[in-house]
């Protein structure tokens, strides 16, 4: 049933087609633009035009950015020798916010997935074997823990090995303020044999 009119009510449909955004989240985010002052939505709509007609993927390692190569891959102080494999731009910018990597990254935009019908050639692995024709020291897997990660990760290591390549894969295990009796066993697992000397 139309309560608002086909304009309010296209609008709702297009933001509840957004990944994560249900049909009350919509409507929420509908009626505070409505309510916006117009120059504040005329600057949306131009900021979601812009990114969306300037934003590629760095010839590099093909995270998002708006240049030919994305601001981590330009800078010289990086370490381009260690290089961080991840399945997603956001998975990068969550390695970012811990300050503590120095190296770059290569994003796979995916892992594979036999189940959907997603192989290695669907996922950025041609191009990461490309980079690792250069001066590389070694390739950090950073899949998920998850089944397509695992099998990507799996899967990379078989390819890099034979190069002679240094790679490890991300520790995983126990999250900080997690209680042991609620954690899988394969977590646990993990935890153990990613365990470090005190």
């Amino acid at each position: 049933m139309d309560y608002y009119g086909k304009k309010m009510s296209r609008l709702i449909e297009q933001l509840s087609a957004l990944p994560g955004i249900g049909g009350k989240s919509a409507q929420r985010l509908a009626f505070h633009i409505i309510h916006m002052p117009k120059e504040q939505v005329e600057q949306l709509t131009d900021a979601i035009k812009d990114a969306r007609e300037n934003i590629c993927y760095c010839k590099e390692c093909y995270t998002l950015t708006d240049q030919e190569l994305c601001p981590i891959c330009a800078n010289p102080q990086r370490d381009h020798r260690t290089i961080m494999v991840v399945e997603s731009t956001r998975d990068l910018a969550a390695y970012e916010k811990t300050g503590k990597y120095d190296g770059v990254y290569h994003v796979l935009h995916g892992a594979i997935s036999p189940m959907l019908g997603i192989g290695p050639a669907d996922i950025r692995l041609k191009e990461l074997m490309q980079r690792l024709q250069g001066d590389v020291n070694e390739v950090i897997i950073a899949t998920n823990s998850s089944l397509e990660g695992e099998t990507t990760a799996m899967y990379i290591s078989k390819l890099i090995k034979p190069t002679g390549i240094k790679v490890s894969r991300i520790a995983s295990g126990v999250p900080v303020g997690g209680d042991l009796e609620y954690i899988d066993e394969m977590t646990l697992l993990r935890a153990l044999e990613g365990r470090v000397e005190l």
